[in-house]
């Protein structure tokens, strides 16, 4: 495995991987939000486009793309592709799909850096989306798969089918992490959201998409612009969430301190540095590395912890030297005891607010949390920053990006 110094982090080469945009839609909640009647090409197609616009290049000049999703049928490949040729993009440049679940943008922009690295493409788009009003309620393990691995004798093999809020609970029984700090973590998650989004600090992020709406009783159809995330709750407090019921018996996980169900969709632009040099381009920021690692099925949310570790000692870099977190809030439980375990110093994590109260359209979440981390550390004017989510099945990604 290559090896870096702290100091070969930060020296810039012809050969590195740059950012030359990161751009997200608003994360809308699901059934009920203003995409609840688009489909998923139709959310993804407009950040695609901004995308390439912000970053001041022809769609043309895009070599490949790579698209994180987790439910759409067939894995999104056709109707992705068909997203991209709407979107103005020739038939020049390729497309194709990732899931590595929650991770999956995440993943996707990995991958193209690597393509890039290896001297395939010098320029790639990567990004995630997700309906889960439209695909959430009908995807589910076949029959056949269920009955054969809830039967297996390997406890590992069961434990990659169980629900998300059960995991959730596992890691808070046994871990000592009460429902009151649960209640409180997420109170906090909707505090630095509202105040994020009251002040204007995701405008430069997210790209306002007009959607239509279809009403029942109604033929014509009608059209919104959705702007704003809108899973934020102004003035929630830590006494509100306590009155919430959990969703499992005698457990401390609520749709108060969970992460939202929603949609949404997020699009990097990434480039040899080279090339944009040679076209005259000032990139935002760049890719130092990616890290994958495992941790037990049934107690998923712990991944971050081993994934942010395996990065610290792939890149020769400590939590000091870190300047900003964007860690996925898939449960306040998760992220209390991934911020303990590691040591982080909460201001520097989700100051703005995370899935609790932003939303997690799943496979649109890592390259969202992206476009949030690069423009809060233009705003914060920092160098460093972390993206890092757990993923269902065991597993922890982070990156770090480097802001130019």
């Amino acid at each position: 495995m290559l090896r870096r110094t702290a100091g070969e982090v930060l020296k810039k080469s012809p050969n590195d991987v740059v950012v030359l945009s990161a751009v997200r839609s608003p994360v809308a909640r699901a059934f009920k939000g203003g995409f609840k009647d688009s489909y998923p090409e139709e959310i993804l197609m407009p950040v695609m486009q901004a995308a390439v616009q912000r970053a001041n290049i022809e769609p043309g000049q895009v070599n490949d793309t790579l698209i994180g999703n987790v439910l759409a049928e067939l894995g999104f490949a056709k109707t992705g592709r068909t997203a991209l040729n709407a979107a103005g993009f020739p038939n020049s440049t390729t497309f194709h799909t990732i899931n590595r679940q929650c991770s999956s943008s995440l993943q996707a922009i990995t991958h193209i850096s690597h393509s890039i690295l290896a001297g395939q493409v010098d320029v790639g788009l990567a990004g995630g989306v997700e309906s889960m009003t439209r695909n959430y309620a009908t995807r589910g393990i076949p029959a056949d798969v269920s009955t054969t691995l809830t039967e297996s004798p390997v406890k590992d093999a069961r434990d990659c089918l169980l629900p998300m809020l059960k995991t959730s609970e596992n890691v808070a029984q046994r871990y000592g992490i009460g429902r009151r700090e649960q209640d409180e973590f997420a109170a906090e998650s909707q505090r630095r959201a509202s105040s994020a989004q009251r002040s204007g600090r995701f405008e430069a992020e997210i790209v306002p998409i007009l959607a239509k709406l279809i009403n029942e009783g109604i033929d014509e159809q009608t059209f919104q612009m959705v702007e704003r995330d809108e899973g934020v709750r102004h003035g929630v407090t830590t006494e509100k969430l306590s009155t919430l019921k959990p969703v499992l018996e005698d457990g401390a996980s609520t749709a108060g301190n969970s992460s939202q169900i929603s949609d949404g969709a997020s699009s990097t632009i990434l480039a040899r540095r080279s090339w944009a040099d040679a076209h005259g381009l000032k990139p935002i920021a760049r890719f130092a590395g990616t890290q994958v690692a495992g941790c037990a099925p049934d107690e998923m949310g712990i991944g971050p912890v081993y994934a942010i570790r395996s990065l610290y000692k792939y890149l020769e870099i400590e939590n000091k030297d870190v300047d900003l977190f964007e860690m996925n809030e898939a449960f306040a439980s998760q992220s209390l005891y991934c911020v303990r375990e590691l040591g982080l110093d909460m201001t520097k994590v989700n100051p703005n607010g995370g899935a609790i109260a932003l939303g997690h359209p799943i496979a649109a979440t890592g390259a969202r949390q992206t476009a949030t981390l690069l423009a809060e550390l233009q705003k914060s004017d920092k160098e460093l920053g972390v993206v890092s989510m757990c993923a269902s099945t065991g597993m922890g990604v982070a990156s770090l990006f480097i802001r130019e």
